[in-house]
């Protein structure tokens, strides 16, 4: 039995218009089939549904190869789209030619997962209460809704790597394995694309993190990844003025959420300014957590620090601290949805009155990015929301109720803003302390919901 193939081209050579292709990857192109997915353009195939975490950026070697080349007709996708990012996807999604379906992270590879189980459906708390439960079966498990879930079939997955052997046997590294296990199941081809082909046995048997049976075939790189973003992502760090006075920088706002983390926490942290919380957590008993399948990351790494498969759930490589473990994104997401995290610290468009939570959309329920987001205010963890006070159109965040999507419902317990922390307390959020030379009763006067006020506010 030998399943290594002479090159991506002919790995592909039975693919053709109309196939459903899954591709793995999360955050950085290190994590993609880059090899499969110029043969997939090349080819030239048409009218193809593409199952991705997302597209990335025009000119990346992601899935937005084969949407920008017009070979895509529906994407079932965690994001379709990134704010302050235009891309033909969204030209083409507005206009029709192209059908999204955006399905959160853990949903996502588990119905990809149940696909290669042989369970056709399965009901989940992810997205009751949103615009994702819409049309589907809701049912009470232990007092609380779940909606049903279908499971996600395809005809191919391409699929990165380490390596290989003629088996078909797949060894893994790192955060890059995410979505790999799950999409290989779900596949009636599933094509690894890998760094080295070795021999039969030259991969030790506790280390195959894919075994032969569910690999069709293998093949050896051919083009290199993107090499655009191997330095650290850094938010900008100039603090928003109210009323003439700066508010809290970024950092600042990083430091402050950091002392709100009790010892002794798992803590998942969302993209943009959560990452920052990272920088301020060194030397204290917390434990971060990245869905893509990483527990145990250190802070932001650059230069020779750098290594490709092992990144956070933002796409920034990071270390790997002492008794880090990497898994794939399902027993990720199995920590989420479970509980077994203490805190989850994610960014927001809108926090409402009612504790919900809007951070995916901007309107327009086919663009946007759910990611991880859904799965993990689904799990019973404190839920700290980081976002500057007012937007940059000078519009509140904090409102009575939100214009936006819903992410999760009630889910919210703490706001760290740029100029106040606000913890919900009995349904009410209360401010607890404020930016230096402003009032509560001023944060009150920049907010649009009715806030209280807490004894001795710092």
């Amino acid at each position: 039995m030998d399943k290594v193939f002479p090159s991506p081209e002919a790995a592909l050579a039975d693919l053709q218009d109309g196939a459903s292709i899954a591709v793995s990857g999360f955050g950085t192109s290190y994590g993609f089939a880059c090899s499969l997915l110029v043969a997939a353009r090349d080819k030239g195939v048409k009218n193809l549904t593409l199952v991705s975490n997302g597209l990335g950026a025009v000119g990346q070697l992601r899935g937005m190869l084969l949407v920008a080349s017009g070979q895509c007709k529906r994407l079932i996708v965690s994001f379709s789209s990134r704010p302050g990012m235009r891309t033909p996807a969204d030209d083409l999604i507005e206009s029709g030619d192209i059908e999204v379906e955006l399905v959160p992270q853990g949903t996502l590879v588990e119905r990809m997962r149940a696909a290669g189980a042989g369970i056709p459906a399965f009901y989940t708390p992810t997205g009751v209460g949103t615009s994702i439960a819409e049309g589907k079966e809701v049912r009470i498990f232990n007092g609380r809704p779940h909606i049903l879930e279908q499971a996600l079939p395809v005809d191919y997955a391409l699929l990165r790597g380490y390596r290989a052997d003629p088996l078909g046997n797949v060894e893994l590294r790192g955060s890059s394995r995410n979505f790999v296990p799950a999409f290989a199941k779900a596949a009636r081809v599933a094509i690894v694309e890998v760094d080295e082909i070795v021999g039969v046995g030259e991969i030790p048997a506790e280390r195959v993190g894919l075994p032969g049976i569910l690999v069709t075939r293998v093949v050896k790189k051919t083009v290199e990844p993107d090499q655009a973003r191997l330095a650290p992502r850094r938010a900008a760090d100039r603090p928003r003025e109210y009323n003439g006075k700066a508010g809290w920088s970024r950092s600042e706002m990083g430091r402050r959420t950091a002392a709100l983390l009790a010892e002794g926490s798992y803590v998942n942290l969302g993209t943009g300014i959560p990452t920052l919380v990272s920088n301020y957590i060194e030397g204290r008993d917390i434990t971060l957590h990245g869905e893509n399948g990483i527990l145990g990351y250190g802070g932001m790494v650059e230069g020779d620090q750098i290594d490709h498969d092992v990144f956070n759930a933002s796409g920034q490589f990071v270390s790997a601290l002492p008794g880090a473990s990497f898994f794939d994104s399902v027993a990720s997401f199995e920590m989420a949805r479970s509980g077994k995290l203490q805190a989850v610290v994610l960014g927001a468009y809108q926090v409402d009155q009612a504790g919900n939570l809007a951070n995916y959309s901007l309107g327009d329920p086919r663009l946007g990015g759910i990611g991880g987001a859904m799965d993990l205010v689904a799990g019973k963890q404190t839920l700290i929301v980081m976002m500057e006070h007012r937007d940059s159109q000078d519009r509140p965040k904090l409102v009575q109720r939100t214009s936006y999507p819903i992410t999760g419902v009630a889910c919210v317990d703490v706001v760290v803003t740029d100029l106040a922390i606000l913890r919900r307390v009995d349904g009410d959020f209360v401010i607890e302390e404020v930016a230096d030379g402003f009032s509560a009763e001023e944060i009150q006067g920049l907010t649009d919901m009715p806030v209280k006020i807490a004894a001795g506010v710092k």
